[in-house]
């Protein structure tokens, strides 16, 4: 008789939509960098890389940050106030923190949060 172990989801993934955010921020290579590596530390999780890209004047920026616990992104598109976030995490992180401060620095008018289980 062979054992068998419980499957439990190894991790939580969050999806977020901003909308009527300010179009200076989303334009903001350099800060939004710096925002993912904040909610990268309020969660608790350990950033091993990351790779950002701004694709021009009154354009967006996308993002992804690489964490021991999984990552961070973020897409852009400032001409229309928008930004999709995606923030999956394992371990003892906590993705909802991560969330939290990305919503407070980028005051959107409106916000949708998906979540799921992972594993």
């Amino acid at each position: 008789m062979s054992d068998t172990a419980v499957h439990l989801p190894r991790g939580r993934h969050l999806l977020v939509d901003l909308h009527g955010v300010g179009a200076a921020y989303l334009g903001d290579c350099l800060a939004i960098e710096n925002l993912l590596r904040d909610a990268a530390r309020a969660a608790g999780a350990t950033p091993v890389g990351g790779e950002f890209h701004h694709f021009g004047p009154g354009l967006g920026v996308t993002g992804v940050l690489l964490l021991k616990e999984s990552h961070i992104s973020i897409h852009t598109w400032p001409e229309h106030g928008f930004a999709a976030v995606d923030v999956f995490m394992c371990g003892a992180a906590q993705p909802e923190k991560a969330v939290a401060v990305i919503e407070a620095a980028l005051q959107a008018e409106s916000v949708t949060r998906q979540e799921a289980s992972r594993g």
